[in-house]
């Protein structure tokens, strides 16, 4: 029998970092001693046109290389695309929904049509809030590693200062790491 990956695809607009988010929960993953994979799915490659980017996290090798399907967690980092049959492809009741947004869990869930759980989290405010920029990601991460606990918000922390340590001030580190926390805190779902 095939092993059983934990699959999540996001669904965003190119540039909202969606692709970086994934390459993050990787590389979080991977150090906790998970397999893993990340890879993006790209239409038209300019700036607002919707994308795709997938993980597969396992606690042995990843033998299949192909899309994800029947994700385990679907992430929307922009709400304007609720509505897109998409979204909801290959998903079933037992799929989780993270939806970056101020609405509330019922008003998105109508706007999906979702059978699963869905969850909401208002990460672009956080991020403009905490990051003072509306990059959600890492607002992202953290939602996703409380809702999923496939990753640990302890495994991102680090991997937030590992990658952006290098090349931006303490600052906006520790402003990436409270947007983090704050996904992780301030993230609601139904059921």
């Amino acid at each position: 029998m095939p092993a059983k990956y934990f699959e999540i695809r996001w669904h965003a607009r190119a540039g909202q970092g969606a692709k970086s988010a994934s390459q993050m929960l990787a590389e979080a993953a991977l150090e906790m001693g998970k397999y893993v994979q990340s890879f993006p799915e790209y239409g038209a490659e300019r700036t607002g046109a919707p994308m795709k980017a997938f993980n597969r996290v396992a606690d042995e090798p990843i033998l299949v290389h192909s899309s994800v399907e029947n994700p385990d967690v679907v992430v929307i980092i922009d709400d304007t695309m609720l509505g897109q049959p998409m979204l909801t492809e290959g998903t079933d009741e037992n799929t989780v929904f993270i939806v970056n947004t101020v609405k509330d869990v019922e008003a998105v869930r109508q706007k999906l049509g979702a059978k699963g759980k869905v969850c909401t989290i208002a990460a672009t405010d956080i991020a403009l809030e905490e990051i003072k920029r509306g990059i959600p990601n890492t607002v992202m991460l953290g939602a996703i590693a409380k809702v999923t606990g496939i990753i640990t918000l302890e495994s991102v922390e680090q991997r937030i200062r590992k990658a952006f340590g290098k090349k931006f001030s303490e600052e906006i580190v520790e402003a990436n790491v409270r947007a983090l926390r704050r996904g992780f805190e301030e993230v609601k779902c139904n059921g």
